[in-house]
């Protein structure tokens, strides 16, 4: 089938990592993926939530699309006196992600928090949400190796977040929101440079999937992470300096 924007099955949308984008926050990135922008920046705090290990870190995470970052303007959940339970799942699993990869003892007992606002949003913001954040949490732990809080690099693999997707029958990777809208099975999948799975989301929209698709999309996937853990680190080089 011929996509929308005129891509192959197999291609990512075009992706630019801007580091560095808050001057404020001690990691920050802007990711753009097509038409999805999110501002991601990772702030770091000398303490842990109560729940924490004494002598332990923690990475958490907060998701919001802003009003506009749609086709029709979205309320803000501050207006509505709670977070949406779309956006409490998502930062869930952006949180989940993170710690996945990153050692909590060697962080020691500080929190850095990782805000991803969504600017625009055309498919894949959890995913790019995913991504860019691992940039500006890597980002935020070279700042305290820096600055002598830290003598060595706590995070210990890359990570990335992609999606693909069934449409018309036939598997494509890295669905934009037209695709995704009318998908028949939708998958979000975040990975390490491993090829070690960290979160897969596989839900059949309009129909059910076979075990043969679901590992077709994920070969796809790993295709898009690997693509996009590439400029992962012409941003930040290597982890362990």
């Amino acid at each position: 089938m011929a996509r929308i924007d005129g891509r192959k099955p197999t291609e990512l949308r075009p992706v630019t990592l801007t580091p560095h984008c808050n001057s404020f926050a001690e990691g920050s990135c802007l990711i753009v993926c097509g038409e999805t922008k999110v501002l991601c920046t990772a702030s770091v705090e000398e303490r842990t939530p109560f729940h924490v290990p004494y002598g332990t870190g923690w990475v958490t995470a907060e998701y919001s699309m802003l009003p506009r970052a749609n086709r029709e303007r979205s309320r803000r959940d501050i207006d509505k006196l709670k977070l949406s339970s779309r956006s409490a799942e998502i930062q869930r699993l952006i949180g989940r992600s993170f710690r996945s990869v990153i050692d909590l003892k060697r962080l020691g007992q500080r929190t850095i928090t990782i805000d991803c606002d969504v600017l625009q949003g055309d498919g894949g913001t959890r995913t790019a949400s995913v991504t860019g954040g691992f940039v500006a949490m890597t980002l935020a732990c070279r700042y305290l190796m820096d600055q002598g809080v830290l003598t060595r690099m706590p995070v210990k693999s890359f990570l990335a977040g992609v999606s693909a997707g069934i449409v018309d029958d036939e598997p494509l990777l890295d669905l934009c929101y037209e695709e995704d809208s009318r998908a028949m099975v939708d998958l979000n999948c975040v990975m390490t440079d491993g090829g070690e799975l960290v979160e897969l989301q596989a839900t059949g929209e309009q129909r059910p999937f076979t075990l043969h698709e679901q590992q077709e999309l994920l070969r796809l996937c790993g295709m898009g992470v690997k693509q996009l853990i590439a400029m992962e680190r012409d941003v930040l080089g290597r982890l362990d300096t």
